[in-house]
């Protein structure tokens, strides 16, 4: 249980910004801590999706989606919207894969991705604005459950596109280090909350999150061999954009 337990911390804080103090979660492989992503999508969903609630009585469904997307930005760190804007820049401005990923190194934001996140972020707002009250905790539980969920086959079946060194990074590190079990264990856990959360509707977000997921991985594996940290920060942001469509259409 102990055990258990400092794998999910991990999990938390390479996730997340929530502090996690050394003595709780100590040192422990990366890969390990990857079947607990789904769960802390959960947190973060319900999280979202109680300001959310919150704040929609009072003001308008446009506000409060933009207080949603806030949060779950301040407390990722924009760990993921760096990740699309980077890959925004390199898939946008480079031609080979040593130039893609020379771009994508390059800390400084670019045309491509600035346009990236800034999509995202609008998308992101008006679907969740659009999403039903009713139904809006669901989809916030299941869009971040499923869009954490997404790097655990792309690391299971993708090498990494930088092979070792300082400028691997630590997601990258993940690449072909997640073992069937994991990507199992993962799928079980998403799988459960999609459907407690949204029942016989659950399969149009498992449909899109799919269909997302293997598109990235298809893009990734021929531009660039594999995939890297970066590659996992922006199919996280682009199948969570994908679900919140699928309970913003009508």
């Amino acid at each position: 249980m102990k055990r258990l337990l400092r794998e999910f911390l991990g999990a938390v804080q390479f996730l997340t910004r929530v502090p996690v103090p050394q003595r709780l979660h100590g040192e422990i492989v990366l890969a390990r801590t990857a079947p607990y992503f789904p769960l802390v999508g959960v947190l973060l969903g319900l999280a979202a999706g109680g300001i959310d609630a919150a704040v929609r009585p009072h003001l308008t469904a446009l506000a409060a989606a933009a207080a949603a997307v806030l949060f779950l930005v301040l407390i990722t760190g924009a760990l993921h919207e760096d990740g699309l804007a980077d890959s925004a820049d390199g898939f946008g401005g480079g031609k080979t894969a040593d130039q893609i990923l020379a771009i994508m190194r390059d800390s400084r934001i670019g045309s491509y991705g600035a346009i990236a996140v800034a999509l995202s972020l609008l998308l992101r707002v008006a679907f969740i604005a659009a999403l039903p009250a009713r139904d809006a905790l669901a989809y916030f539980v299941s869009a971040e459950t499923l869009s954490r969920w997404s790097v655990l086959p792309l690391a299971h079946f993708l090498p990494p596109a930088r092979q070792g060194g300082p400028s691997a990074g630590q997601g990258a590190r993940l690449a072909r280090s997640v073992s069937p079990m994991a990507v199992w264990i993962a799928t079980l856990i998403a799988a459960a909350v999609t459907v407690a959360s949204l029942h016989t509707a659950s399969w149009r977000p498992w449909a899109a999150c799919l269909l997302t997921t293997a598109a990235c991985g298809v893009y990734f594996r021929r531009r660039i061999g594999g995939v890297t940290g970066d590659c996992f920060g922006a199919t996280i942001q682009c199948v969570a954009m994908a679900v919140y469509l699928c309970g913003a259409w009508r």
